[in-house]
């Protein structure tokens, strides 16, 4: 396994990172997926307060506790449950979030979380009440460092020219190059470190039944699913090379994959672990497919 530097943090981290979202609250092999996670190099561990109403952060927090100073543990704020549950609403205020970053303290059992991630936003928010949130918890050393998980290009400018985050989560893929536009030499520009979610396509890039994905019909991604076999070697599978694809690019520090049994695990280990296929290859690829661009929040 290799690392990188998180942005303009001290934060090491994987090139490999492991999606927690994926993890079922009813799992009976979670720490075993964990242990062998790390076990391959594997040190950061995304879950958020929203993913099964803050079960997924119990449950890592039970199997990352005894081994909290070898981590990097993120997590995310901002959708906040109803009391009745069903469903959540949009709460990015200073009051919400201070309190939220407490319970998920809990949940976790640590002390402190290495990136709180706003996870969303919108144009419209108290941008800089949030902001204050965020650089209060820090402060405190409730939090190391924080950041934002969009994929609204005109919220990411703003905490760009207006916070101190050190990263942005923003789904990104050979079937998804909406980042490509703009967004990824503006962040490396600002030494913003990328952390990639998708990369696989909810799995159409790594032999999951087609269907049509954003601007793409169904037949149109059988197409890629093939051109990305096309280049896999033999000895490896397309979710490594889908992978590979985003961990190529400059702006991208590490690929956050959804990961929920083994055989997911060791794909994902392989795309780091087997040779890197060419740029040459995977230009072959793009340059055959339409670029997709954002059509809101521009």
């Amino acid at each position: 396994m290799t690392y990188q530097l998180l942005g303009k943090s001290s934060l090491l981290i994987s090139r490999i990172g492991f999606g927690c979202m994926s993890l079922k609250p009813e799992q009976k092999d979670i720490a075993f997926l964990m242990d062998k996670a790390i076990d391959a190099g594997i040190n950061y561990f995304d879950t958020a307060d929203l993913y099964d109403a803050g079960q997924n952060e119990i449950n890592i927090g039970k199997v990352l506790r005894t081994k909290r100073n070898k981590l990097v543990i993120a997590t995310k704020v901002g959708n906040q449950l109803r009391t009745d549950g069903n469903g959540w609403d949009w709460n990015p205020t200073k009051k919400y979030i201070i309190s939220a970053a407490e319970q998920s303290l809990q949940r976790l059992q640590t002390d402190y979380i290495d990136l709180y991630q706003l996870h969303g936003g919108t144009i419209e928010d108290p941008i800089d009440e949030t902001i204050e949130a965020f650089e209060l918890l820090k402060q405190q050393g409730k939090i190391r460092y924080y950041g934002i998980s969009s994929i609204r290009p005109n919220v990411i400018r703003e905490y760009v020219k207006r916070s101190n985050i050190i990263s942005v989560m923003m789904q990104y893929s050979i079937a998804d190059r909406r980042p490509e536009e703009t967004l990824l030499e503006l962040l490396k520009d600002n030494n913003i470190g990328v952390l990639a979610r998708g990369s696989i396509a909810g799995g159409l890039l790594a032999g999951k039944s087609p269907k049509s994905y954003l601007t793409f019909s169904e037949a149109e991604m059988v197409v890629i699913a093939k051109k990305v076999q096309a280049v896999t070697p033999k000895n490896s599978n397309s979710a490594a090379t889908a992978i590979q694809f985003v961990l190529q690019h400059p702006a991208i520090v590490s690929a956050i994959v959804g990961i929920r049994s083994i055989l997911q695990l060791n794909e994902v280990i392989q795309s780091i672990a087997e040779d890197k296929i060419t740029a040459e290859k995977f230009n072959a690829i793009t340059n055959s497919i339409n670029v997709n661009y954002y059509e809101q929040h521009r």
